[in-house]
């Protein structure tokens, strides 16, 4: 009688440890598919988030602030002649288009006396309404309401800013860039504009010009984002 007694409870202590065993190796099977799972999400996330498309300015919502003021810049008007400064007027601008020298080390002044000679060399035609220098200075080379010689067929309804560059890579430095999207921002707003109006001179003519900002799209993307966030920060409310 005492050894089934001591058979019956040995049975019943394998059933134990068996059971035991069963529900730790199901608990590790459950934590692991669920290692497993929080893992395939999280790579999930990753990936869509890599192969998502960024938000850009064109698809961005219309502006609703403007900026009131303009940047501090230096009038220093050309001389009304017919290969940079023809006194036509501009009647209704309907875009910004941003420009590069495209001669790295160049200040704000050479390239304004640059379009200033062209009167006298009468080599081409060519000029901006604005010059960014590489230390952030801008320079107001023809008046907003007349048309430069920059920008092709969009003379007659666009502002010009030409940019100085540091090297041939033709990166904007910070001075430069922060001036650009000050200056942007303010002529979005005075010329009722949305983000989508501000172009390059390579989207008039194919130029690979401003050439950083052809050669690198996100930079470009990232541009017109920085500028509608400036609007969106120093803006007030459209009335």
């Amino acid at each position: 009688m005492e050894d089934f007694e001591r058979t019956k409870e040995l049975t019943e202590e394998r059933i134990r440890r068996r059971k035991k065993k069963r529900c730790k190796e199901m608990l590790m099977h459950i934590l692991v598919c669920s290692a497993v799972v929080i893992i395939f999400l999280c790579v999930l996330a990753v990936v869509l988030n890599l192969v998502a498309p960024k938000p850009t300015a064109s698809e961005s919502k219309r502006l609703t602030k403007y900026i009131e003021n303009p940047p501090v810049y230096q009038e220093e008007l050309l001389s009304i002649n017919e290969y940079s400064r023809p006194g036509t007027p501009l009647e209704k601008v309907r875009g910004i288009v941003i420009h590069y020298t495209a001669n790295p080390g160049t200040t704000a002044q050479q390239n304004r006396g640059y379009f200033e000679g062209l009167a006298e060399s009468k080599e081409t035609k060519a000029s901006s309404h604005f010059i960014i220098g590489l230390a952030g200075e801008i320079l107001l080379c023809v008046p907003l309401d007349e048309i430069a010689y920059a920008s092709n067929e969009r003379n007659a309804d666009t502002i010009s800013i030409e940019c100085c560059i540091d090297n041939e890579a033709g990166k904007f430095n910070d001075h430069t860039y922060e001036a650009l999207v000050e200056l942007t921002a303010w002529l979005v707003g005075e010329y009722d504009l949305e983000i989508d109006d501000i172009i390059r001179h390579y989207d008039v003519t194919g130029k690979n010009c401003p050439k950083y900002f052809v050669e690198h799209e996100s930079a470009w993307e990232d541009f017109k984002l920085d500028v509608e966030e400036y609007i969106e920060t120093y803006g007030v409310k459209k009335k």
